[in-house]
């Protein structure tokens, strides 16, 4: 434990001590946003080893009328970052997160080869390209201080897994690509299935811990960048869920393979995004649809109660008010508001019936004030409903602490 301990002391120092530029969310060429990997393979972090971290610390307090309720205190996250440019063309990525002080992750690690202008290959533990926040989730580049349920119920933010592909810009038509062949999700491991009808995939996330593949599954996205102050991105993922029935199976035995294809699901995930801003003035958005075939099968092998259809979208809008007393400011105060309706049982198959305590709409206002470029101190109310006729809201209110750098 002491030997931990003083390793993470002395990771903090490190990074203290050279991680000494400031990072960039936006390229000012492209109007691309970008994330820590992209500062990293860009450069925009100090030079030789590349360091960095962004930290997310959290007060969480339900409110009620009838009962007393404790607030949640917590060191949601702090990832660090290293990275490292072999030459101009070669560069590594990596990020070690610690989750809730004691739970510690590897959130990506991977090569990038830069083949020719517009084309880099990747392989190693990268983030599935879908949505907003699983790609851009530090906590100084987003409104709130918890992410959009909606991008960890459906898309079952943070997702990674390992994988190869290709990833590119093209300037000319202000659009970037990327696609990618993932292994899959865990949807069925020792003799237990892991999709639930509540956050359907997330308990399945394989995350580069000793994973195995049955099958490869696509993954995809398109942006395009070419109106000053607005990206829109489209991603798609598609494949089945691994099994490990499928280990040592014999070919031409028909009940074991009957069984083993009722402990996996096809998927086929689709999303749109969208993000604009225009001086004081923000906004964003996405929709996702997540058709899972093979449920009713799922289901009755497993015992679960995965959907067939998940369905969700959120809207939000912020303005810096700053903007009202001056034409830039250099901290600036963004109040905001966000909807949010998801249904991880927005369809279901068999004889499955629709929890519609799974249908569930949130809103958020809050604000944010940035202290410096890569500090944010955060405040917000939700409430949160869903489709049970019975069901009345909860109210919460979240201060927190966000860090980038």
């Amino acid at each position: 434990m002491y030997f931990k301990k003083l390793l993470f002391t002395i990771s903090i120092l490190i990074i203290a001590t050279f991680a000494n530029a400031q990072v960039r969310s936006t390229d000012s060429l492209t109007n691309q946003p970008l994330n820590s990997a992209s500062n990293i393979l860009m450069g925009n972090t100090s030079k030789g080893i590349r360091l960095g971290a962004y930290a997310q610390i959290d007060y969480n307090q339900p409110l009620s009328s009838d009962t007393y309720d404790a607030g949640k205190l917590d060191i949601h996250r702090l990832v660090l970052f290293m990275g490292y440019s072999f030459s101009d063309r070669v560069q590594f990525v990596s990020e070690i997160e610690f989750e809730h002080v004691s739970e510690v992750y590897v959130e990506q690690a991977f090569i990038n080869y830069k083949l020719k202008e517009g084309l880099n290959l990747r392989a190693g533990l990268m983030l599935v390209p879908m949505g907003i926040i699983n790609e851009y989730h530090e906590p100084t580049t987003y409104n709130g201080v918890e992410r959009p349920n909606l991008e960890g119920q459906i898309v079952p933010t943070t997702w990674r897994e390992l994988g190869v592909g290709f990833s590119g810009n093209f300037p000319e038509m202000s659009l970037r690509y990327q696609v990618y062949a993932f292994n899959g999700f865990n949807g069925y491991s020792e003799g237990a299935g892991k999709f639930r009808g509540k956050d359907a995939f997330r308990k399945g996330r394989q995350k580069g811990a000793e994973s195995y593949m049955t099958s490869p599954n696509l993954s995809t996205k398109v942006d395009y960048y070419g109106v000053q102050g607005l990206k829109m991105g489209l991603s798609g993922y598609f494949g089945k869920s691994q099994s490990d029935m499928f280990n040592g199976l014999i070919k031409d035995d028909p009940e074991g393979n009957l069984s083993a294809d009722s402990s996996r699901v096809d998927i086929a995930m689709v999303g749109f995004d969208a993000r604009y801003q225009n001086r004081g003035f923000t906004a964003r958005g996405m929709a996702v649809s997540s058709k899972v075939g093979n449920t009713a099968a799922y289901n009755g092998f497993t015992g679960k109660d995965l959907g067939s259809n998940l369905f969700g979208y959120y809207i939000e809008a912020g303005y810096d008010v700053m903007r009202l007393f001056t034409s830039r400011s250099s901290k600036p105060l963004n109040v905001f508001a966000r909807y949010e309706q998801y249904d991880t049982h927005n369809k279901v198959a068999g004889d499955l019936t629709r929890n519609l305590a799974y249908d569930r709409t949130d809103i958020t206002i809050g604000a944010g004030y940035w202290i410096a470029p890569g500090a944010v101190l955060k405040a917000d109310y939700q409430v949160f409903k869903n489709g049970e006729l019975a069901s009345s809201s909860k109210k919460q209110l979240n201060f927190g602490v966000g860090i980038w750098f």
